[in-house]
């Protein structure tokens, strides 16, 4: 199969390569160009649109990246996951080999760095992402999960902060002290998938070091997200008013981000299941897909309206919704709303992710300092999971695993890293092209040594077994 996946994307990239109309690079930057004029005035050029044909369709250039990006995408995965390693990271590499034809004399994919459709599809892949892991939590299970669950959780979310905080200030003195916070925020998040997926091949899911590690990782999506959107709130509101902030401006987007979630789910718990109730009254195909995405993007816009990531509000749009809210949809034999949001995700989700490879930079790899930066961070990272595990109240339990398997920030990570590319600080991206590439290599080191090491740890523990 990977074989297949493989001869299809190198016949693809030769096409490609070898039809002049895209070869050219004046030739394909006037078709991109005429791609964004389409798009920009779709409504007053219907008509033309209807008559072009080929690669003069502003949609043509669109439909080309689609391809090669899920092509290389399904053939990345599938030689990571042949490693036993998760297909995120394969589809990050093809991204960053896409990204960087350039350096072997290819400037036919520069574009897609800068394509305007590509990139909105791609952060409705990461909204959908973040829909997906909160259907996956849930609320009740999130109280239940004890307090050592929410002590680690919250040590692994501060001590990760600080000390990358610590090492942005040490390596980027030159940069506003506000990129060096976020940067520290994009070290708080822990990827559950991943070590979940390694808990699962053990046989491990039903010990309690398991279901320390799972609840303290949701718990830690959540508080990171908080974070996040309180760190991208004081960026946002010091660009527009300057570098200094009152406490008081710090404290209402604290109470903004809180308050927001708290209402967001309490008001969805209370509501969610009178909508899919009312909704479950049109006899129409596909209506319970149509009122979930509704739903996730209603919450992730009404996110965006009080200057908070869209993310936030998917996330919590996934955590409200509860099968038993869609029972009566069930009872007539319809798919759960993860079984019907999986083929959507499974077309957007890899875009973002090979688009962030894309977008990092590989001639910054040879500079020594972005690699130290990048190496002390993912210590800095490391470190600060390990930290974690010290407030696990009950004794007897595996603590080295419980740090363990809080390192990986797989996606989580990279989300927070793309975010940063999108805010301004002082007419300067916070995220720049070298921090990027720098937190993508702490992502790929922390998420390939955590299922190896995970194993180790928690074979130790009893080794008969």
């Amino acid at each position: 199969m990977t074989r297949k996946y493989t001869l299809i994307f190198i016949a693809i990239l030769a096409l490609y390569i070898s039809l002049p109309s895209f070869v050219s690079s004046t030739s394909f930057q006037n078709t991109v160009s005429e791609g964004q004029a389409g798009i920009e005035t779709v409504s007053q050029q219907t008509h033309a649109t209807t008559e072009s044909v080929g690669h003069h369709s502003p949609v043509a250039p669109v439909l080309i990246s689609i391809v090669i990006i899920l092509m290389g995408a399904k053939l990345g995965g599938a030689l990571f996951e042949k490693m036993n390693q998760p297909a995120v990271l394969g589809e990050l590499v093809v991204g960053m080999a896409l990204g960087n034809l350039a350096l072997v004399g290819f400037h036919g994919l520069d574009y897609l760095k800068t394509e305007p459709v590509v990139a909105i599809l791609a952060e409705l892949g990461v909204i959908l992402l973040l829909f997906e892991v909160g259907l996956e939590s849930n609320v009740s299970e999130m109280l239940e999960v004890g307090l050592s669950s929410f002590l680690v959780a919250c040590i692994g979310v501060i001590a990760p902060f600080f000390l990358g905080w610590g090492v942005a200030a040490l390596f980027l003195p030159q940069e506003n002290q506000l990129v060096h916070v976020f940067i520290g925020a994009t070290l708080c998040a822990t990827s559950v998938g991943i070590t979940a997926r390694v808990l699962k091949d053990l046989g491990k899911t039903n010990t309690k070091e398991s279901r320390i590690i799972l609840g303290a990782a949701v718990i830690d999506d959540v508080l990171g997200l908080v974070i996040l959107a309180v760190v991208s709130g004081i960026i946002q509101a010091a660009n527009r008013g300057g570098e200094s902030l009152s406490l008081v401006a710090v404290t209402w987007i604290i109470l903004k981000a809180l308050t927001f979630l708290v209402a967001a789910v309490g008001l969805g718990l209370y509501l969610s299941p009178r909508l899919f109730r009312v909704a479950s009254r049109l006899k129409v195909h596909g209506v319970l897909l149509a009122v979930s995405l509704s739903f996730c993007f209603l919450l992730a816009y009404l996110a965006s309206l009080i200057e908070l990531a869209p993310i936030v509000g998917a996330f919590a749009a996934g955590l409200i919704l509860d099968e038993v809210h869609y029972k009566d949809f069930r009872d007539r034999g319809e798919h759960s709303i993860d079984e019907l949001i999986k083929p959507i995700t499974t077309f957007l989700v890899p875009l973002f992710f090979v688009l962030m490879g894309i977008k990092v930079n590989l001639a910054a790899f040879g500079q020594v300092n972005i690699l130290v930066f990048a190496l002390v961070l993912t210590l800095a990272a490391i470190i600060g999971k390990q930290v974690c595990s010290l407030p696990v109240l009950e004794r007897g339990l595996n603590r080295l695993a419980i740090g363990l398997g809080m390192i990986p920030r797989g996606e989580v990570g990279l989300i927070f890293a793309g975010i940063g590319t999108t805010l301004v600080i002082g007419g300067e991206r916070v995220v720049s092209d070298s921090t990027f590439s720098a937190v993508v290599i702490m992502v790929i080191i922390t998420t390939l040594v955590t299922p190896p090491v995970l194993k180790w740890a928690l074979m130790r523990k009893q080794p008969d077994e």
